[in-house]
């Protein structure tokens, strides 16, 4: 009979945490022609045309609308880069951020 012997060794993984995630928020103004914000949707945040519609329609009629979600860097990066693009063509295009709960 050999003599067998077994080594348990438990490894600590640290707790990784997922990135708390942001809101990409498009505000309604009054000012910004309805296609210029389809465009500005399509080409930042790469949506199709029917889901651009969608939700600039939405955030016509309800104020405000979620365009999409994205972790802190990304979800800043991409509302100024929007936001920047309707000053840029004289609008008061606004995009915000806010964390998701």
């Amino acid at each position: 009979m050999t003599d067998i012997s077994i080594k348990q060794t438990n490894k600590v993984r640290p707790a990784t945490r997922r990135p708390r995630l942001h809101k990409v928020i498009l505000l309604n103004d009054d000012y910004t022609p309805r296609e210029f914000v389809v465009t500005v949707l399509k080409a930042v945040f790469s949506t199709g045309a029917d889901q651009a519609q969608r939700i600039m329609v939405t955030a016509h009629q309800k104020g405000s609308c979620v365009v999409a979600i994205y972790t802190s860097e990304i979800a800043e990066t991409r509302a100024n880069a929007a936001t920047d693009a309707g000053r840029q063509a004289g609008y008061p295009l606004t995009f915000t951020t806010e964390p998701e709960q």
